[in-house]
């Protein structure tokens, strides 16, 4: 049957009893670890160490930690996953290389649509299938997410305050509009995940509408504090030229 067949690259999905044992020992993944661990040590680059440290954290807690197995069990943690990579990681990583400093030749708009569809596409029930059933393409689908996002996130930043409020509301749209889908779908639509969820005591759709809600309010309050953020910084900064 295939949905047996089916090991994602965190494994197959863990029971709960099995949850802590459950670390992600893959020989490559653990040496490029290291190298990057080593490298931060050594290199007179000039990157922002306290945030290349928390990227490192976190990639070991999203591929290495027991969290990366639990993403086989349960769609709902496999995008608080794909969040962490968009909205926390990709920004990280622009602070480490100092990215909101670097000329990119592309539009803010652009990369808004292309981050956006990126995000669509890998949670489309084929995309997210094949993604969980072959190694190539679930890296695939890790480094488009992160990478389209900090390529975004650089460029919001680089923006002028209007464009950028635009460009963080749309992307909040976007999240919403795919989590609105996923919380009223009628049915259970990604495959890999109909049998791995019952021992969690969910049914799929359970974990389904989870995700959707997941994605529908948390993950777009974040790009909404983060509008909100730069409008109280631009009308602040304009209330203060003024009084000057």
């Amino acid at each position: 049957m295939r949905l047996l067949a089916w090991i994602p690259y965190c494994g197959a999905a863990p029971v709960p009893s099995a949850l802590l044992e459950r670390w992600n020992l893959d020989p490559v993944l653990l040496i490029a670890f290291g190298v990057a661990a080593v490298a931060l040590q050594i290199s007179r680059a000039r990157v922002r160490r306290g945030s290349a440290i928390s990227v490192l954290g976190l990639v070991g807690f999203l591929y290495i930690s027991p969290f990366c197995a639990l993403g086989s069990a349960l769609f709902s943690v496999r995008v608080i996953h794909d969040l962490i990579l968009a909205a926390v990681l990709a920004p990280l990583s622009v602070a480490t290389f100092r990215l909101d400093k670097t000329r990119l030749g592309i539009g803010l708009p652009v990369i808004t649509a292309i981050h956006a569809l990126t995000f669509w596409l890998w949670h489309a029930p084929p995309a997210y299938a094949a993604a969980m059933s072959n190694d190539a393409v679930f890296w695939a689908m890790q480094l488009t997410i992160v990478g389209t996002a900090t390529i975004w996130w650089a460029r919001v930043l680089q923006a002028a305050a209007p464009a950028a409020v635009l460009s963080l509301l749309a992307t909040m749209v976007a999240m919403g509009a795919l989590g609105a889908l996923l919380t009223f779908a009628p049915n259970a639509m990604y495959a890999p995940h109909w049998l791995t969820t019952q021992t969690w005591g969910w049914s799929p759709l359970d974990d389904q509408q989870m995700a959707g809600i997941i994605m529908w309010a948390p993950a777009s309050a974040i790009y909404l504090l983060a509008a909100l953020a730069l409008l109280y910084r631009m009308f602040g900064d304009k209330a203060i030229h003024e009084a000057a």
